[in-house]
């Protein structure tokens, strides 16, 4: 079976572990907890491509338990102990750069890195057990849309050896213009993301993407583009499938329009 790609939010910061922010996020953890049913089985391991990993090459985790990274600041204390103790998978990594080699694109090993919140947040709700194997891929600096889809290009085949490839970021991304004076600008970026990913033409689907920073409020809801480039890895992997929304909110921590999707 040829598993799907999705491209989610992972939310702000430890969202999971705090009683505080469960009412911001009611809408964003029910889907997160219904991708094991949308995927219908259980994947050998995922391969996570988070927002919060840029590097000069394409570089994957590659320890067999990976630590945590508490890449967020002015959190309860608490919340910088917190665990995810998913297992990592050096085999797949190994993979993952032999398949970008071959491809033409350099990629890197990295036995230290740990897992960022870009991964564990999102995926504390989905797998809560923690006992699926994860892999995360880092953005290449320069943070060009093109590559990122050719990366997405090179990953499909690993679908259909029952790994999960999950774009983690946010379709909405401008920390200094956030909640309700947000809510149009959102909306605009948020309905062309949804027009151009339901695209019937794969071809023209990845033209647009390439072409985001002319979409209507493209800078006003990505100044920089971090948030928004594992949708291209996503989409590149997905390549003919078809794109669905799978959450949508229009009044995300109080106005911002923000969505989901799921290709295949």
């Amino acid at each position: 079976m040829r598993l799907p790609t999705f491209f989610i939010s992972h939310g702000g910061g430890p969202w999971p572990w705090m009683d505080s922010q469960q009412h911001h996020y009611a809408g964003l953890r029910k889907a997160l907890q219904r991708m094991p049913e949308l995927i219908g089985e259980q994947p050998d391991a995922i391969l996570m491509i988070s927002a919060h990993w840029e590097a000069p090459e394409f570089t994957l985790s590659s320890a067999e338990h990976p630590g945590m990274i508490y890449d967020y600041h002015g959190f309860p204390e608490e919340t910088y102990s917190i665990s995810y103790p998913a297992p990592g998978a050096p085999w797949l990594a190994k993979q993952v750069r032999a398949l970008l080699n071959q491809a033409g694109l350099t990629a890197q090993l990295d036995a230290q890195r740990g897992f960022d919140h870009g991964m564990y947040c999102p995926m504390a709700v989905a797998y809560p057990g923690a006992d699926i194997p994860v892999v995360q891929l880092s953005l290449k600096e320069g943070l060009d849309s093109r590559e990122h889809l050719a990366l997405g290009h090179v990953l499909t085949p690993l679908r259909d050896q029952g790994i999960l490839i999950i774009g983690s970021g946010l379709s909405y991304h401008n920390l200094r213009h956030f909640g309700p004076s947000a809510h149009q600008v959102s909306a605009n970026f948020d309905d062309w993301v949804h027009e151009t990913l339901t695209e019937e033409d794969a071809e023209v689907r990845e033209l647009r993407l390439t072409e985001w920073e002319s979409a209507p409020s493209a800078r006003q809801a990505h100044p920089r583009e971090e948030h928004l480039l594992p949708l291209m890895v996503a989409t590149g992997a997905a390549r003919q499938d078809k794109a669905r929304r799978v959450y949508h909110q229009t009044d995300f921590m109080g106005g911002i329009s923000v969505s989901n999707f799921q290709f295949g």
